[in-house]
């Protein structure tokens, strides 16, 4: 017996008693002769790893179909005669189907995630059908079932129904006689207690599950609140709260909720709960948190300036500051890498009252063209805040980086360190621009469009005020920024969120955790404003208490922990 590959595994395969496995034939597409055609497909004999036998007619992995459902095409297994060139497919009479859409987790997923699948979906209601189903569910429970409204037309509705800003999930049946019927909901949106813009302040409610539906469909209930949950996260909602019946405190206790304490809905009692939030407070872990340990000893900026944006130069009227910028924000995006190494350390020297005379930088990377764009947008900046490039370092062939160092003057720098219980808290900001493309919730661009005189304006802001304790918001945000000013002083402090300056239109979650481009938070007695300016805004909105931490205070008078003890651990300058 001849084997086909030159090799003899098939003798040797019939030697031993197996059974010789068919060579596959490959076909091709290309020019055939009239009455036939060329088609791309794997061998008719191939057994695909998911355990299924790859035939025509099935639509593969790669997007390619070949033949009808349910007939096969056999392509002959001898090459045609005077040649071993391509295998040639008689036409076929029946016309090739389109294919069906494949199930990806069907065809990829384990057996176990396709049993613990649930027979239930939640998604967001945008249609009036969905509405209505959602709220004759409500009345169908609330009304006719527990009572806890007057039969009457409007039944448990109210204003917040009406809030173009209230959200509805709804959990919908996939797997049962009657697809896409609505079992379940819930609303959620910006707390009717507020009337004024949404400022993070959410409220959840109104979650029912058909009463048919409850033993058939388990678990639809936590899995609506969980869905809220994210929701408001994902929108901005820095507290997010929810009036529950008290037979349904543990319930929301065992999905992470925090009693707040007893409250009163339509005459029925009820409890105040609290899904926790802890946005501020990661960014924080993650940016701020080690540098006390990594700094032990160093005790950098020098005795009362321990914890500052920039360094006194000892014996110099001279003020120093040094960022890097993110090795992955100088891969993706070059040019706003640049420009961001200068804008951080001048806003570093503007907090302390210094004015620039000049950076350098450093920059690295492994083409030249990379380097080019990042010192494309150094320059850029240079220019544009009118502050020279006074020399640096340039390297090819690496991995990026970017560290810039800027340098000032200051006859008395500004501490970060100097406030003291009961001094009031400014945030001063720019509030115009947009979100960085690529980067929206985290960089907010207000200067790459601004004026040099506008620019230089608001450097200055700080040195003219001259206010007791200051500091320029940084990676660790609004929040986390106001955190290290208090814990440089030795305080704790609290922030109206609803007294806040942003931008119209942005989230206060992400406003209080981002990058702002220019924002600094500063400490005074409460009868020295910041001066005007033209170009940003300043509003009073917060205070220093004994302690540490940082708390938001809102409009119902009641404060929630942003950030529970200190942010850097570096102690008091």
């Amino acid at each position: 017996m001849t084997a086909r590959c030159g090799c003899g595994c098939q003798a040797f395969g019939a030697i031993r008693g197996e059974r010789p496995r068919p060579a596959p034939t490959v076909l091709t597409i290309g020019p055939s002769p009239a009455g036939t055609r060329r088609v791309a497909t794997a061998s008719l004999n191939t057994t695909a790893s998911l355990g299924t036998t790859a035939s025509l007619g099935t639509t593969t992995g790669l997007g390619t179909t070949a033949g009808a459902p349910g007939r096969s095409e056999t392509a002959p297994r001898t090459p045609p005669a005077g040649g071993s060139g391509p295998a040639l497919l008689t036409a076929n009479p029946y016309p090739v189907a389109t294919p069906r859409p494949v199930d990806t987790l069907a065809v990829w997923g384990d057996p176990g995630t396709l049993r613990r699948r649930p027979p239930y979906l939640i998604e967001q209601a945008t249609d009036e059908d969905s509405l209505a189903a959602y709220r004759r569910l409500r009345r169908a429970v609330f009304v006719d079932e527990q009572g806890l409204f007057a039969d009457r037309p409007a039944g448990d509705l109210d204003e917040t129904d009406e809030d173009p800003r209230t959200v509805v999930l709804v959990a919908r049946e996939i797997d049962g006689p009657r697809p896409g019927r609505v079992i379940g909901g819930v609303r959620l949106g910006p707390s009717a207690a507020w009337r004024g813009p949404d400022i993070g302040w959410w409220h959840g409610g109104r979650l029912v599950v058909d009463a048919a539906a409850r033993a058939r469909f388990s678990g639809v209930g936590g899995a609506l609140v969980r869905a809220a949950c994210a929701h408001a996260e994902a929108v901005g909602a820095l507290r997010f709260d929810a009036t529950v019946q008290p037979d349904r405190e543990r319930f929301f206790g065992r999905l992470g909720w925090m009693t707040v304490g007893p409250t009163i809905v339509n005459g029925a009692p009820h409890v105040l709960m609290r899904w926790p939030i802890d946005r501020v407070a990661m960014l924080v872990a993650t940016t701020k948190a080690p540098l006390g340990g990594l700094l032990h000893g160093l005790r950098p900026g020098g005795a009362g300036f321990v914890g500052d944006d920039g360094a006194p130069v000892p014996d110099t009227n001279l003020v120093a500051a040094c960022d890097a910028i993110l090795p992955a924000m100088v891969d993706r995006d070059p040019f706003w890498a640049g420009w961001c190494g200068v804008l951080v350390n001048l806003n570093d020297l503007a907090a302390m009252g210094a004015r620039p005379l000049g950076v350098l930088d450093a920059v690295a990377g492994p083409t030249a063209s990379r380097v080019s764009r990042a010192l494309g947008g150094l320059r850029a900046a240079s220019e544009r805040f009118g502050v020279p490039i006074l020399g640096g370092h340039t390297q090819l062939g690496v991995a990026s980086s970017l560290a810039v160092t800027a340098v000032g003057r200051a006859e008395v720098p500004i501490r970060s360190g100097a406030g003291l219980p009961g001094h009031a808290v400014t945030l001063t900001a720019d509030l115009t621009g947009r979100w960085r493309p690529g980067y929206a919730g985290r960089q907010w661009d207000s200067t790459s469009s601004r004026r040099t005189a506008e620019l230089r304006g608001m450097l200055t802001l700080v040195g003219r005020h001259r206010p007791v304790a200051a500091k320029d918001v940084s990676m660790a945000g609004i929040v986390g920024t106001l955190g290290m000013l208090a814990e440089s002083s030795g305080c704790a402090a609290e922030l109206e969120v609803a007294a806040v300056p942003r931008p119209t239109g942005v989230a206060m979650g992400d406003w209080l955790t981002c990058f702002p481009g220019f924002a600094m938070v500063t400490a005074d007695v409460d009868d020295r404003p910041m001066p005007a300016s033209s170009a940003a805004v300043s509003a009073r909105c917060g205070r220093l208490r004994p302690g540490s931490g940082v708390s938001l205070l809102w409009p119902d008078g009641l404060r929630t922990s942003a950030l529970g003890g200190h942010v850097t651990g570096m102690g008091t300058a």
